[in-house]
């Protein structure tokens, strides 16, 4: 199961909801695909992750084959599961524990992730009973750890990360929630505000920025923009005070060299009306702008406790921001999971609980919304399905795939609230092609993903012909040619003519 930091904690209160549950608009194909028995995982938070094999990969932030810490696995698109690791396969942990964030596969075909627990210091290191790792696993399921935090004094390194991206410059860039040089409040003692690092494929790490409480706290997510500068979240901290103290989140922004600048503090508004505590990492649209949801704050109302159902937001790059959606309950709130902008422009995200009353507070649910902030919900769990939707993939067949952390099989575990499931929801979109880096110069190198790739007979970057390899009927290798400008990748396949999900840019 997923951890709740301490800002997360302190917003959660007992509150009763009564909700309309909402039908799926018409066309609408939603599908359970993988129901997760305990053995073979449980909670499921993460977004999958396609491989250029056309499978897709994921975690578990629990269950396994043993002391139920977590897993790996590889699902095919039809449903087929298979566990590639279980972790904890030693005493105290130190492969790592809890792997909650999504997976990361490197141009040489392995994957790289985090755990939030475990490590070389032990599955117990810190006030928060957590350290975590950073890990590389191949697609045959063997795992090499590749980092402990808390390795440093006070864990001055870092401590909870909680994700990766992979840079244009090859070496990958994450968070973590708690740890580094200066001090917060954790767990009722002085810890770390949190921490950005940057870690080789190798394992070299290097501590980019502590956060220190005015400038944020408990980071969730980075994204690396056309710019090349990394944007993120933090859930506290910041210019404006929410409760006991805790700062209501911010959104910044970091060079590669480690110099941070603070863009928004959230809640400047009476009431929070512009959201507060965002809980995931923002997403850079088609536009330039970033999007993306605060877990409270927006409208106050009984069904969500008075803390604020949650917003969704759009932010440019200078910290201009604009409020798309304020959350009411009946369409589902508490949104802790970010958005993906899928191939019709309009952007898809989950709302954690809400949408019903079957789950105690509504079992959560699926939604769109445009970039002009029209909201359609698409989904709601009824806990057979599934409970407390995590992450989506727009994966190239156009098929939206997600996963719950609860229901199901309730059954499943001691607690009776199932152990999670895997689902897709078609919604009439068709397949693209997605590449892997989406910038570079001239001569780079780069994956094109994709489905039925066989017998291609031409790509193109924005027009301009490319020399290619076609390895498999879901991966492309090919290099940005000469002349080649920003734009759209296409590829001619004997089915028709496939275009990228966004525009490869083009760097100097």
């Amino acid at each position: 199961m997923r951890k709740l930091s301490l800002s997360k904690v302190a917003w959660i209160v007992c509150l009763f909801c009564v909700a309309t549950a909402i039908a799926s608009p018409a066309g609408t194909k939603f599908k359970t695909l993988v129901v997760f028995e305990l053995t073979n995982g449980a909670g499921p938070y993460a977004s999958l992750t396609q491989g250029t094999d056309g499978n897709y990969y994921g975690t578990t932030g629990g269950g396994g084959s043993s002391t139920y810490y977590g897993t790996v696995f590889k699902m095919t698109p039809e449903g087929a599961l298979t566990t590639l690791y279980s972790f904890c396969s030693q005493t105290n942990c130190p492969d790592g524990a809890e792997p909650n964030a999504p997976l990361v596969q490197a141009a040489a075909g392995s994957f790289y992730g985090t755990t939030e627990n475990g490590g070389a210091s032990g599955l117990s290191c810190s006030p928060i009973g957590a350290c975590g790792t950073v890990f590389r696993i191949t697609t045959g399921g063997k795992l090499t750890t590749l980092y402990s935090f808390c390795s440093q004094t006070n864990c001055a390194d870092g401590a909870v990360p909680v994700g990766l991206v992979q840079a244009t410059d090859g070496n990958f860039y994450g968070v973590t929630q708690w740890g580094g040089a200066n001090s917060c409040l954790v767990a009722g003692q002085n810890w770390g505000c949190g921490t950005v690092f940057e870690i080789t494929p190798a394992g070299k790490l290097t501590t980019l920025h502590s956060f220190g409480g005015t400038d944020g706290e408990d980071p969730q997510g980075l994204v690396q923009a056309t710019d090349g500068k990394f944007y993120g979240t933090t859930a506290g901290g910041g210019a404006n005070s929410c409760i006991i103290g805790i700062g209501c989140g911010t959104f910044f922004k970091l060079t590669p060299a480690g110099k941070l600048t603070t863009l928004y503090s959230f809640c400047p508004q009476t009431s929070c009306a512009d959201g507060a505590d965002p809980q995931a990492g923002p997403l850079q649209a088609a536009d330039g702008s970033f999007y993306g949801t605060t877990n409270k704050g927006g409208i106050e109302n009984s069904a969500c406790g008075g803390l604020g159902c949650g917003t969704v937001f759009k932010i440019s790059p200078a910290g201009k921001l604009s409020t798309l959606h304020r959350f009411n309950g009946k369409e589902g709130y508490w949104p802790a999971t970010g958005l993906v902008q899928a191939t019709d422009e309009n952007f898809y995200g989950t709302a954690g609980v809400g949408g019903n009353d079957v789950c105690d507070y509504g079992c959560g649910t699926v939604f769109t919304i445009t970039p002009a902030g029209k909201l359609t919900t698409l989904h709601v769990f009824d806990d057979t399905d599934g409970d407390g939707p995590g992450g989506l993939l727009q994966a190239t067949s156009g098929i939206v795939y997600g996963v719950t952390v609860e229901g199901g099989d309730l059954s499943c575990g001691s607690n009776g609230l199932g152990c999670g499931t895997i689902y897709s929801l078609s919604v009439g979109l068709g397949p693209f092609v997605e590449t892997q880096p989406t910038s570079g110069k001239v001569g780079t190198k780069v994956i094109i993903l994709g489905d039925k790739l066989k017998g291609t007979t031409s790509v193109a970057f924005n027009g301009t012909a490319a020399t290619f390899t076609v390895v498999s009927n879901t991966e492309i290798k090919a290099g940005v040619p000469t002349g080649a400008t920003t734009g759209y990748v296409t590829v001619t396949t004997p089915s028709g003519t496939l275009q990228s999900n966004v525009a490869f840019r083009v760097t100097k």
